[in-house]
């Protein structure tokens, strides 16, 4: 049974096409700096809200149509929806998807009838991988939807929370490794405080590290050799999340002994609402060895929450793609969207136009920042900018051969004459402007 007959595979017509089921600048097979597009950008759909999203928001219902969904969380309804996303992903032609354990499976009354309910999914979706040669990047366990979570799961103040939570990450790291995931997510939804007044934010930071180093140990128990990453966001739901940003998520992840396992998940809307772009947050992550995968969205600037929506920027994705091109591509994470149609767009051919915008402009972002790349435009005006740190006083400051005493005597004795240059921040956007055409 086809869930979208009226949708046939999605494939490449180019630039001049006017086919808004056709990719205009992704072409998996086309390459950049040695890598195909499917390889560098390794694409993945959302299993929660592509398939599971309603188009509510707090101040109104569902809106979208999905004709296959018979309205229940029944099992059999689950499985039925494996279906209609392994058809879409593979319509869509992309080589991933990624899911939290609540997305592809309901909730039981007990701990065992949810991994029961799980099980039985997860044997479909083996199969439906099989089949489709479509992969898991990444998955991860909702652990804020249920009222049980409502303090928090991994630093919630009642250990049996903490302990259940535990349970379900377990379950859920199990399955993962069981579809050949090659990412594990953690998002701390609910991992932050509202009121300082009734909060150990020491021991609540204590409690999130350990939690994370159990599922660590476990995954080395059962052979997981995938990639753990660490999802930042600043706010919403609670005032303040402990992973605000990729600044926050490091200082964390040093001061527990965790850099050698976690790495960066970072999503553009998330940036925003922590007051950075994303250029910078991946730039931050980068440097550092750190960035891992990231959920491709964008927010809106005149809304102050997290939008989701779907990335259509060239701008964004060529800053993207140029960060992401110096580190030589995300793999094994990849470029996920994590990003909902608006609930006015609530027909299913919708979803095809939102993911193969996304795809166009982030394939067209990295075709930019490579050729930005190749003429070498920002290097070398990088490079020329710090040049007085390649020999001399810079070089002896940086190799670490000089002291305070050492450099007021270089300042006193009239030695620094260097000039400061313009940083020609207008020519440099201008110059950005000529290769987005």
């Amino acid at each position: 049974m086809s869930y979208f007959p009226e949708i046939s595979k999605i494939v490449y017509e180019g630039p001049k096409s006017k086919n808004p089921l056709a990719f205009k600048h992704y072409n998996a097979d086309e390459q950049i700096e040695g890598q195909s597009m499917k390889d560098l950008l390794r694409y993945s759909v959302a299993y929660w809200h592509t398939f599971r999203g309603t188009g509510s928001d707090p101040f109104g219902g569902a809106t979208l149509q999905k004709p296959w969904d018979d309205g229940t969380e029944s099992v059999a309804n689950a499985i039925k929806r494996v279906d209609v996303a392994f058809e879409f992903v593979e319509k869509l032609g992309a080589p991933f998807y990624c899911f939290h354990d609540r997305d592809v499976a309901p909730e039981g009354a007990t701990l065992a009838e949810s991994n029961k309910n799980l099980d039985a999914v997860v044997a479909r979706l083996k199969e439906k991988q099989l089949e489709t040669g479509i992969k898991l990047l990444w998955g991860t366990a909702n652990l804020f939807s249920h009222p049980r979570y409502m303090h928090g799961a991994a630093t919630s103040p009642n250990a049996d929370v903490f302990a259940y939570a535990c349970a379900q990450v377990k379950k859920a790291l199990e399955v993962t490794h069981e579809l050949g995931g090659e990412n594990y997510v953690f998002w701390g939804g609910r991992e932050g405080y509202q009121n300082l007044y009734n909060t150990d934010m020491k021991r609540e930071l204590d409690h999130l590290a350990k939690f994370m180093h159990l599922a660590v140990e476990h995954a080395k128990a059962i052979g997981f050799k995938g990639q753990f990453l660490f999802e930042p966001k600043p706010k919403e739901p609670t005032k303040h999340q402990y992973d605000f940003d990729v600044a926050a998520c490091m200082n964390f992840c040093r001061a527990y002994g965790l850099t050698d396992y976690v790495k960066m998940n970072i999503e553009t809307n998330h940036a925003t609402l922590a007051g950075h772009t994303m250029m910078h947050e991946l730039a931050y992550a980068s440097m550092q060895n750190a960035l891992g995968s990231i959920d491709a969205n964008t927010g809106d600037l005149l809304l102050g929450w997290d939008t989701d929506q779907f990335p259509t920027d060239i701008y964004l994705t060529t800053q993207c793609m140029l960060v992401i091109l110096e580190q030589q591509g995300l793999a094994p994470g990849g470029i996920n969207f994590d990003a909902k149609v608006r609930r006015e767009s609530f027909e299913p051919v919708d979803l095809f136009y939102a993911h193969i915008g996304g795809m166009d402009a982030f394939a067209r972002g990295a075709k930019i920042a490579a050729a930005i790349r190749k003429d070498g435009v920002l290097k070398d005006f990088v490079k020329n900018r710090y040049a007085t740190w390649d020999a001399g006083i810079g070089n002896s400051v940086e190799s670490g051969k000089i002291t305070f005493a050492d450099l007021e005597k270089y300042v006193l004795e009239g030695k620094a004459v260097a000039k400061n240059q313009s940083g020609r921040q207008e020519l440099l956007e201008n110059i950005i402007n000529d290769y987005i055409q």
